[in-house]
C-alpha cells in the first residue's frame, strides 16, 4: 500500500461494511435472515430493446439545452385566475360538441363513468329528454368528442365539458398562454364521476346561474389571483393540490371573499356560493390543474427535449404527450387505482383510472409532492412513510425542483418536476399518481380514491418518437 492510499480509503477498512442490494429480493432476504443490515434499492435495468434508442436520444446534440429550455420555461410559468366564461364564449364549443379527459376516445370505446358524463351533458344541454334517449343519440353520433387538451382545456375525471358549463380561465403571466377547467362540482354523484341524476343536473344548472357569475364578478373585482403564490403557500399547510386541496380552498376563500360580497348580488346567493365552496375541499383542484397545464404548456414544442408536458386518462387509455414531438399521444390501458373504497364499495366496482387531473403531476404537484400531505394517506392508503418515499422517488425521473413549490418535512427541498421519458425508461420508476375512483357503471359516481401508475410501454413509445426524431448526422 502506497503512503497517501490509507487517507483515500478514509477508514474504509475500519468500519463494517454497507451492503446495498437490488434486482431480486433473495439477496436481500438472506441477509436480512442472518441480522446484516441490508439497504434496497427499487432498480431494474431498461426494458430489451430500448438500449440504442437510449443511446441516440441521449447522444442527441440538442438534448441538454432542449431539457434545460423546456423545463426551465415549466418552472418559470406564472398562472394567473383572471376570469370565468362559459365554455361556448371561451372554447367556442358549438350545440352538441362535447370535450372530454385524456387522448382521442369515441362512445364505442368509452367507460362506464365517461358514457354516465356524456349522458348528463346531454341531458344539461337540453339535447335530450331522458338518460336512454342521451344514450341512443350518442350511440347514433350524435355528438362531436374532442380531448380537452387538444383545446387548451382540463378537465378532471370524465373531464366533459359542455357549451354552457363555466370555465376558469388562466393565464400565464410570464410566457402568454392561457388554460381553462370547469368548475368544480363537490364529491360523490357528481357529472365528473359519471352521475347524471336530476340532482347532478340542478347542481350543474345552478352553477351557471349563480357560481360562475357571481366569481366573475369577484375576480374582476379583484384582480388577477395569483395561483403560484397560493399553491406554494398551500404546500406548506399540507396540500398537495390533487387529492387535497382544503388549505388552497381557505386560502382563496380568503384571498376573494371581499369582492364577492362587495358587489350588488343578492345576499342569498352569495352566501350560497360561500357555503357551496365552504363544504367543497376541492373546489381548488380545478384552478390547480389550470394552472398547472398553464405551466407545462410553456414547455411544449422544443425540439429534442424528453420532457413529459401531458398526462391524461379517459377511463380506457392512459395517454402522455412530449414536448418534442408536439401534440402526438403515446397510449397504453389504463390502470385501476389500488387504494381505499367507499362505504360497501370494492375493487369490482372500479373503473380503470380516468381524468386530465394527472396534469398535477406533471406539473409537480399531486403524487410528486406527497410529502407535503402527510394526510393524504388517510384518502388514498398507506403509512405517512409511504408519502414521503413517493416523493423521493420521483426526483429519479424529474430534471429539476420547483424554486416555489416547496416541502417543509424534506428541509424545503423543491417538488421533483419535469419528467424526463429518458429517466423514466433508464430506471423503470414509473410517476406516482394518487387519483379519486368513479364507479366501473355509468351513474355511479365516485367509489373510491388511491394510487395509480401509467402504463410503462407509454415512455417506451415516446423515446422511440424521440430517437426517430434525432438528426441524422453527416
Amino acid at each position: 500500500m502506497r503512503p497517501n492510499d490509507t487517507a483515500r480509503l478514509n477508514g474504509l477498512l475500519d468500519r463494517a461494511p454497507r451492503i446495498v442490494a437490488t434486482g431480486t429480493a433473495v439477496l436481500a432476504e438472506a441477509l436480512a435472515q442472518q441480522a446484516v443490515p441490508v439497504e434496497t434499492v427499487d432498480w431494474s435495468p431498461p426494458p430489451p430493446g430500448t438500449e440504442d434508442l437510449l443511446a441516440r436520444v441521449l447522444g442527441d446534440p440538442r438534448r441538454a439545452d432542449a431539457d434545460a429550455t423546456a423545463v426551465r420555461r415549466v418552472l418559470s410559468a406564472r398562472p394567473q385566475w383572471v376570469d370565468v366564461r362559459p365554455a361556448r364564449e371561451v372554447l367556442g364549443l358549438e350545440p352538441g360538441t362535447f370535450l372530454h379527459a385524456g387522448p382521442p376516445l369515441d362512445w364505442d370505446r368509452a367507460s362506464g363513468p365517461m358514457r354516465g358524463a356524456l349522458i348528463g351533458a346531454m341531458l344539461l344541454e337540453g339535447l335530450a329528454g331522458t338518460p336512454e334517449e342521451a344514450e341512443r343519440a350518442l350511440a347514433a353520433g350524435a355528438a362531436h368528442l374532442s380531448p380537452c387538451h387538444h383545446h387548451g382545456t382540463v378537465g378532471p375525471m370524465a373531464g366533459v365539458v359542455s357549451p354552457s358549463m363555466w370555465m376558469f380561465v388562466v393565464e400565464d403571466a410570464r410566457h402568454g398562454g392561457t388554460a381553462y377547467c370547469s368548475l368544480n362540482e363537490g364529491l360523490g354523484k357528481v357529472l365528473r364521476y359519471g352521475a347524471y341524476g336530476p340532482e347532478v343536473i340542478e347542481r350543474l344548472r345552478w352553477m351557471s346561474a349563480v357560481l360562475g357569475p357571481l366569481l366573475r364578478a369577484a375576480v374582476r373585482r379583484h384582480g388577477p389571483v395569483d395561483l403560484r403564490a397560493i399553491i406554494a403557500q398551500a404546500l406548506q399547510m399540507g396540500d398537495e393540490l390533487h387529492n387535497r386541496n382544503r388549505a388552497a380552498t381557505s386560502l382563496l376563500v380568503r384571498e376573494l371573499a371581499a369582492d364577492l360580497v362587495a358587489g350588488d348580488a343578492p345576499a342569498a346567493d352569495v352566501a350560497a356560493v360561500l357555503r357551496f365552496v365552504d363544504g367543497n375541499d376541492h373546489f381548488f383542484l380545478n384552478l390547480a390543474m389550470a394552472a398547472a397545464k398553464a405551466s407545462a404548456d410553456a414547455g411544449r414544442d422544443v425540439p429534442g427535449s424528453g420532457l413529459v408536458v401531458a398526462m391524461a386518462r379517459n377511463g380506457t387509455d392512459f395517454g402522455i404527450q412530449v414536448s418534442g414531438t408536439g401534440d402526438r399521444w403515446f397510449t397504453g390501458p389504463a390502470g385501476t387505482p389500488d387504494g381505499l373504497y367507499l362505504a360497501s364499495y370494492g375493487p369490482g366496482d372500479a373503473n380503470p383510472d380516468i381524468g386530465d387531473s394527472t396534469i398535477t403531476e406533471t406539473a409537480g404537484l399531486g403524487g410528486f409532492a406527497m410529502a407535503a400531505a402527510p394526510a393524504i394517506v388517510r384518502f388514498v392508503g398507506g403509512e405517512v412513510p409511504d408519502a414521503l418515499t413517493a416523493t423521493q422517488r420521483m426526483y429519479e425521473i424529474t430534471m429539476a425542483e420547483h424554486p416555489d413549490y416547496q416541502v417543509p418535512i424534506l428541509s424545503f427541498r423543491g417538488t421533483p418536476t419535469g419528467i424526463d421519458v429518458t429517466r423514466v425508461v433508464r430506471t423503470g420508476i414509473l410517476p406516482t399518481v394518487n387519483t379519486g375512483m368513479a364507479g366501473r357503471v355509468a351513474g355511479t359516481g365516485q367509489v373510491g380514491a388511491g394510487l395509480v401508475a401509467p402504463p410503462a410501454e407509454i415512455f417506451t413509445a415516446a423515446l422511440a418518437a424521440l430517437a426517430e426524431a434525432v438528426p441524422r448526422q453527416p
